[in-house]
């Protein structure tokens, strides 16, 4: 009787250790794969990063959109309008047509 009771302690205590053994394994496995899934190259934390850029560069996309388009706007202005094309001559370059005078004044 006294060795079936140390046999039963004993493969009690082989199961309890085996278990101990399979848990932690298991732990450090999941603790492993969440590390990996959060900190390596193509984790959360490098999707996070991406995600960012890639909304700043949308931003800068559509500015740079709305700059084109209104460089187009001008473009147009230029070629079709006269009217558009002397104004910028008068104002950007101090030009004049032949008979007229021009009157600088310093601030």
């Amino acid at each position: 009787m006294y060795s079936n009771n140390l046999l039963r302690k004993q493969v009690s205590a082989e199961v309890k250790r085996r278990r101990y053994i399979i848990y932690t394994l298991l732990l450090l496995s999941l603790l492993y794969i969440i590390i990996n899934l959060v900190f390596s190259d193509m984790g959360l934390m490098r999707y996070m990063e991406l995600r960012q850029k890639k909304i700043a560069l949308e931003r800068e996309i559509s500015d740079i959109q709305r700059e084109n388009e209104r460089l187009k706007a001008t473009i147009k202005a230029y070629k079709e309008n006269d009217f558009y094309t002397e104004k910028h001559a008068r104002e950007e370059f101090g030009l004049a047509r032949p008979d007229e005078y021009i009157f600088l004044y310093e601030k």
